[in-house]
């Protein structure tokens, strides 16, 4: 069922130090940024910084996470028999897509989501996220 990586969430203490890494050592594409994130497209990986109070604090539960991408259909099936593993949940979604945010046995922070940086990033340009400037 899973499609792929869809896109990779980095918690950051520093937004402005993240954002020239990425662009400047790395060539990252600033896509969109905001007052607590930025949006990058490293080839067709959709890169999500996200400044983190816990990064910040050095605390070791942060924002950091690895989504997969799922096709629409899929998504409430996918959803059921994660829950009957079961999994923990760690999130709930407030952002545009479906998205199912839980724990592997490990404890590392997975995401199932629906959507792509684009559909995201149509989203903001109609519901903008604090501070949000747009680079295209």
């Amino acid at each position: 069922m899973l499609a792929g990586l869809n896109h990779l969430t980095l918690a950051t203490a520093d937004l402005s130090r993240s954002i020239r890494f990425y662009q400047e050592a790395l060539g990252a594409r600033l896509r969109a940024r905001w007052a607590a994130g930025a949006y990058l497209a490293v080839g067709d990986l959709w890169l999500c910084l996200s400044l983190d109070e816990a990064r910040q604090q050095g605390a070791g539960r942060d924002y950091t996470h690895y989504a997969f991408s799922v096709a629409p259909a899929d998504f409430a099936a996918l959803r059921e028999r994660l829950l009957a593993v079961p999994v923990q949940a760690w999130k709930d979604n407030s952002s545009e897509g479906d998205s199912f945010y839980f724990l592997d046995p490990d404890g590392h922070r997975l995401e199932i989501h629906v959507g792509t940086l684009e559909s995201r990033l149509a989203e903001c340009r109609r519901h903008p996220y604090r501070d949000m400037q747009f680079f295209d």
